[in-house]
């Protein structure tokens, strides 16, 4: 699947294969970057100027701009901006459920994930529907009587 994770945009005129070295090199840099920022506004920033850079080469399905969307996400959480995080992680779960095996449980927490910032925003219809594909995965990766199995069914009712 390595040309599906590395997707480039299709353009009118495609980038060189020069422009796409340096964007998968500039791309790595940035990765480096994040890792050694300090404050959360400083990693977000990061995030979303290297996907817009990154963007303008890259699919979002492209593990690159993932790698990127998902510490955006990951930020977005942790300042509690709820709405960034739920749109972060609606680019994510799509190519995530194409690149990673039907029972991946990488899928199935971005399901849970979403299922519980959709709650959290109070969209039940979405959070339900969501929650449940998580479930679904998880039956399958866990076993029907595995705790975490519980525990989410367990949010359901309680919402």
């Amino acid at each position: 699947q390595d040309k599906e994770k590395l997707e480039i945009r299709k353009l009118n005129d495609p980038p060189s294969a020069e422009t796409v070295r340096d964007m998968i090199k500039y791309a790595r840099n940035v990765i480096e970057e994040f890792r050694r920022a300090k404050h959360y506004n400083e990693l977000l920033e990061i995030c979303e100027l290297s996907l817009d850079k990154m963007g303008a080469v890259f699919e979002d399905s492209n593990v690159y701009m993932l790698h990127m969307m998902y510490q955006a996400m990951g930020v977005c959480l942790y300042v509690q901006d709820w709405e960034g995080a739920l749109r972060y992680g609606q680019k994510i779960i799509r190519p995530y459920s194409k690149h990673y095996p039907s029972y991946s449980l990488n899928v199935a927490s971005m399901w849970l994930k979403l299922g519980r910032l959709y709650m959290a925003l109070e969209n039940r219809t979405a959070g339900v529907k969501s929650l449940k594909r998580a479930i679904a995965i998880m039956e399958v990766a866990h076993g029907k009587d595995h705790p975490y199995i519980s525990e989410i069914k367990k949010e359901l009712e309680d919402h």
